[in-house]
């Protein structure tokens, strides 16, 4: 196990020790508030030392992903708010220094009005993606509402998921993190090499006028 993933460990179990099923609301909250504390690690040792530790079946891991998704939507509050509130204005006076016009800023905002929904609910799937995924959110105004229903609709089944790795895994639960975490840094990549092409692409673009 990675040395960050061991120092995440032994936070998580102390805070189950602690908090109970609270700490798992508390813990997704802090994931989803774009702070990289892994889900994939929280949630299956709550399937482990909260459900199927304690005995638990069904009932407590269909508990154990209400209680995930409902600290992801309110760790996506935090992050959504953050981002309308001061994301947009930082964008609109610095972006320029960043390649990023106005023009863009508002095409951005069309987009998730127009996909944001799916975006959110897929984002909410995906590694790495789900932690930050309410930071253009909130940036294009989605509506918050529909922000909310989409966030919840798309932790549960990822929560759930998690959790019920770690219950039929025991403690064994390090398997499963075991195969997801290469998915980690291709993802990563996809964003930094995305990140790349628009920059080239933004230079290119100022370069030609």
């Amino acid at each position: 196990m990675h040395e960050i993933e061991a120092v995440f460990l032994a936070i998580i179990i102390q805070v189950y020790d602690t908090m109970g099923w609270a700490g798992v609301v508390f813990l997704m909250a802090v994931e989803s508030a774009a702070i990289p504390f892994p889900s994939e690690l929280i949630m299956p040792l709550a399937g482990w030392l909260l459900v199927e530790a304690k005995g638990g079946g069904w009932p407590m891991l269909l508990m154990a992903g209400f209680y995930g998704a409902l600290g992801n939507l309110l760790g996506s509050w935090v992050a959504y708010w953050v981002s309308m509130k001061g994301g947009r204005p930082l964008l609109l006076k610095y972006g320029k220094y960043v390649l990023i016009s106005r023009e863009e800023i508002d095409r951005t905002e069309r987009w998730f009005a127009r996909y944001g929904e799916w975006a959110v609910f897929f984002g909410r799937l995906l590694p790495v993606v789900r932690t930050f995924i309410s930071i253009p959110a909130g940036i294009a105004r989605m509506n918050f509402w529909k922000f909310s229903v989409y966030t919840f609709a798309g932790s549960f089944p990822w929560s759930l998921g998690l959790a019920y790795g770690g219950f039929l895994l025991g403690e064994n639960w390090e398997a499963m993190r075991s195969v997801m975490r290469p998915f980690d840094f291709p993802i990563l990549a996809i964003i930094i090499l995305a990140g790349i092409w628009f920059l080239v692409r933004r230079i290119k673009a100022i370069r030609a006028q």
